[in-house]
């Protein structure tokens, strides 16, 4: 039998219900507000007691709503608020599974695909959706289920702002966790994504991509070509996330291509550096005084140093592949003062880790610039001239071993 204070609890809520049901749009808005003036931050068994145990009355109607008004934006913040509470509330997760099963999961990713949606309204939609993630498996499949990856994927690439990027790339991360079903979809659309235009975006990528790689057995090959292009960008936070994923792909099967691709890179082709010089590209390179190009040599001799620094079998592979013939080239190039810099670092690390190298070497750079070599590699355009530099970039120094024999000539 209820209580007194039951039927009084009752008839509060019934009261409440029944003005959302007959208010328009500014009282709804009125009940949300005070809604969330009231309850946010409260528990499941809270959200019961205040609303005699048919809370979940509540959750539906403004599930629903929202479904309903979203693509007009109609009061959408104070809606997605309202079903954070709910969401959110600790110890129970019976209002995450009527929330799914009304279609609130999908009308979420609607608000996400719709044109006219605001980023305050994507970036809330985003942290309910991981929300829904980090509550187990069967949610995270449902999310990839319903073509949530390419959605949110579509998110992080188009976004203007910094927390609905942040947030897509959250998500993203989380959807790759203990979600085996679909991990191998989220690789691939995250390699996709790597070609998108924002720089903050590309970072964020490179950063999930990593913690995702770093879980796979193998590395798929289309992940190559646009890692290597992100060397040539002019944002460092952007560079440096594409080296420190390539390290990380190191034991994997890509990394013959991967390696053949960055001793290309050290020696780019007059024909490149023109169109460069001739494309909308210039316009950067005034501001920047850089090539993308050179910018591009310059970190793909970084990378390379760091590669041989921690792996000697590595190493060893860079020597088959005629690096030190295009680290002399890329030490030669006045034109860009960090390909220098970060090619004569590469260069003196292996002649150190390869003492017979030493007197090919010598031979290209002689005795003077050799030694400014060996002494302070940093500094060493700083004592090079434009002749020493042009036979440099000349040189047809083949060393494919680090050990003088038949595969070693100067």
């Amino acid at each position: 039998m209820l209580t007194q204070g039951d039927q009084a609890s009752i008839g509060k809520v019934l009261s409440f219900l029944r003005e959302w049901d007959r208010g328009d749009r500014t009282v709804r808005g009125r009940l949300l507000n005070t809604f969330l003036i009231q309850n946010t931050g409260k528990t499941f068994y809270e959200l019961e007691l205040e609303f005699a145990q048919v809370a979940s009355l509540f959750l539906a109607r403004v599930t629903t709503w929202m479904r309903l008004t979203f693509m007009f934006g109609t009061f959408l913040g104070l809606q997605l608020k309202a079903i954070g509470v709910f969401l959110s509330a600790s110890s129970h997760d019976q209002y995450l599974v009527e929330f799914v099963e009304d279609g609130g999961v999908l009308t979420l990713l609607e608000i996400l695909s719709h044109s006219k949606s605001k980023e305050e309204d994507k970036t809330a939609a985003l942290c309910l959706l991981l929300t829904v993630s980090n509550a187990g498996r069967k949610y995270k499949e449902f999310i990839c289920e319903s073509n949530g990856v390419k959605v949110i994927a579509e998110s992080l690439a188009t976004s203007n702002t910094d927390d609905t990027q942040e947030s897509a790339r959250a998500l993203l991360e989380s959807l790759s966790h203990g979600n085996p079903k679909y991990q191998n979809q989220i690789y691939k659309g995250l390699i996709t994504l790597m070609t998108c235009s924002s720089p903050k975006a590309q970072q964020l990528v490179l950063c999930t991509l990593h913690i995702v790689q770093s879980k796979m057995k193998t590395a798929h090959h289309n992940i190559v070509e646009p890692l290597l292009h992100m060397l040539r960008s002019l944002h460092l936070e952007v560079q440096d996330a594409a080296i420190n994923l390539i390290l990380i792909l190191k034991p994997y099967d890509v990394r013959p291509v991967l390696l053949s691709g960055l001793v290309a890179l050290l020696r780019p082709s007059k024909e490149e550096v023109e169109q460069h010089q001739n494309t909308e590209e210039s316009e950067i390179t005034q501001m920047t005084g850089s090539l993308p190009v050179f910018v591009q040599q310059a970190a793909a001799a970084k990378t390379m140093r760091l590669l041989a620094e921690g792996s000697q079998e590595v190493s060893s592979e860079l020597l088959s592949l005629g690096v030190i013939q295009h680290l002399l080239f890329a030490v030669g190039n006045r034109e860009h003062i960090d390909s220098q810099i970060q090619a004569s670092l590469a260069l003196q690390h292996f002649v150190h880790s390869y003492p017979a190298i030493e007197e090919h070497v010598q031979r290209v750079t002689g005795s003077t610039l050799f030694a400014a070599l060996m002494y302070k590699a940093e500094t060493l355009y700083m004592n090079m001239d434009e002749t020493q530099a042009e036979i440099l970039q000349t040189n047809n120094l083949l060393i494919t071993e680090g050990f003088d024999g038949d595969q070693s000539k100067g």
